[in-house]
């Protein structure tokens, strides 16, 4: 049997602590994918138990995948966790999966009806520049000037959505950015703001005066979905699941406190409310994503598939403990209420767990947009201070090695500057000199970074380490 609202109860799980079809769509989200089932999703499915207003409607902008998998089982899923107990539990707040293209007016219907818009949409889906603003020479937000009422990007949607409900006498939604982006609700508001002040003026006025867009965290190793989890899950269960997540014990939201009236209940879930998310986010994004980043390419280099793989490598969990508490965590301000070194350590030990399969392949995506925020930024700030960076240094060497391997093997680059990147690696020479054209690479690496000679010399030293140990795997 699938799973679905006729069977879920029948399932050897966690079941939903209320009828699932008595929620309300409250909230829309853009990026249904495998960190917002795992997380938000989860978040909001614990609400539902005291509150119904926030069931979930999610929109993808691309894929028809994930309301293929959902609808036909009434949206309902497995959430394995996976740690030092196993778990499975049945997850019901997504009651509705639209793909954008094809249904745009649906979509525009819900966020007249909802009261906050959520997005996991990857770094990529914002459409930014480096330095932040909206990039109006991407392919879509160009699109969007000339089809405002027919968008194709996330922002694109968010600025239709919001006309419509000024011009039907509506506030706006609270918009809640999931995603790993320093200062996240800063950088999206500013966007939705810019693209608006394109179409209309006065659309952009009441925009910025009246949305709310919080910075958030977000943390929870979630691995992707294979069909050896589809085994064990319908194993576990007893019922057929299309498409279950897996994710670790530990899961984090932290939102930056703000008015929205007769909103959820946040803190009632363990969401974290405060005025310092950029102190949580920081010590995310460097202690966590950058290691795992370091690991991915480091970890790739040496022939390993998985993180838990390569941090039984003692020189690679040397490695990423040493820039995590001896690089990283002098250069952060500490969480009010959060011990750093502590926080190290309990990543290292999530790394470690070995009941999470999470492929170094998968972190490795995405390079060009995640090593800015994730390496670049700590290594800009150790080297105003005078620190060492030849451990900073080590995962941009390794990603180098890594977009020459996928240029010379023919294998497909996961990486929205994938043809540039290719074109670069095929015609790398295998010596330092290979570090000067990526550093020539003026989206990923600042000119302040490219012509400093302290940094080049530590990428240079990396990356001769690397040729000198080359895998016969990564090769």
């Amino acid at each position: 049997m699938k799973l679905s609202l006729a069977y879920f109860e029948q399932a050897d799980a966690e079941t939903p602590a209320y009828d699932p079809t008595t929620l309300e769509l409250g909230v829309v989200h853009f990026g249904p994918g495998a960190f917002h089932r795992a997380h938000q999703a989860a978040y909001l499915d614990a609400l539902a138990a005291t509150d119904p207003r926030w069931g979930i409607c999610g929109v993808s902008l691309h894929s028809t995948g994930v309301r293929d998998a959902l609808n036909p089982q009434d949206g309902l899923y497995t959430l394995a966790t996976l740690d030092e107990e196993i778990g499975y539990r049945i997850i019901a707040s997504i009651r509705e999966v639209l793909v954008g293209p094809e249904n745009p007016e649906a979509v525009f219907e819900r966020l007249l009806g909802c009261g906050i818009v959520t997005s996991t949409v990857t770094e990529k889906g914002y459409c930014l520049l480096a330095d932040g603003a909206l990039d109006f020479g991407h392919a879509d937000i160009a699109h969007d000037l000339a089809n405002p009422r027919a968008p194709k990007s996330f922002v694109g949607y968010v600025v239709e959505g919001l006309r419509q409900r000024r011009d039907c006498g509506k506030a706006p939604f609270v918009l809640i950015p999931c995603d790993n982006l320093p200062n996240n609700g800063k950088r999206l508001k500013a966007a939705v703001v810019a693209l608006a002040a394109r179409l209309d003026a006065e659309l952009a006025a009441w925009i910025e005066s009246g949305l709310a867009c919080p910075c958030t965290m977000v943390d929870s190793i979630t691995p992707a979905t294979d069909d050896a989890l589809r085994a064990r899950v319908a194993d576990a269960i007893g019922l057929h699941d299309a498409w279950p997540i897996q994710r670790e014990a530990f899961t984090q939201w932290v939102i930056e406190d703000h008015v929205h009236d007769s909103g959820p209940d946040w803190a009632s879930v363990g969401v974290i409310l405060t005025d310092n998310v950029p102190a949580y986010e920081r010590a995310k994004l460097r202690l966590l994503n950058g290691p795992h980043s370091t690991l991915a390419y480091a970890g790739l280099h040496k022939g390993y598939e998985t993180v838990s793989q390569a941090m039984n490598d003692p020189e690679l969990s040397g490695l990423v403990r040493d820039l995590m508490l001896k690089d990283v965590v002098p250069l952060l301000e500490t969480p009010k209420g959060m011990d750093l070194p502590g926080y190290c350590e309990a990543i290292l030990k999530r790394f470690r767990n070995p009941a999470i399969r999470h492929l170094l392949s998968q972190i490795a995506w995405d390079g060009s947009q995640k090593l800015p925020i994730r390496i670049l930024s700590s290594l800009s700030e150790a080297l105003a201070q005078g620190h060492d960076v030849s451990r900073l240094a080590v995962p941009l060497a390794a990603w180098m090695r890594f977009v020459r391997n996928k240029a010379v093997s023919g294998e497909p680059l996961a990486d929205p500057m994938a043809a540039d990147l290719i074109a670069l690696g095929k015609g790398l020479t295998d010596t330092r000199a290979d570090v000067a054209a990526f550093l020539a690479v003026r989206a990923v690496f600042p000119e302040s970074l490219a012509g400093n000679p302290v940094f080049i010399a530590a990428v240079e030293s990396a990356y001769d380490a690397l040729l000198a140990t080359e895998s016969p795997v990564a090769a």
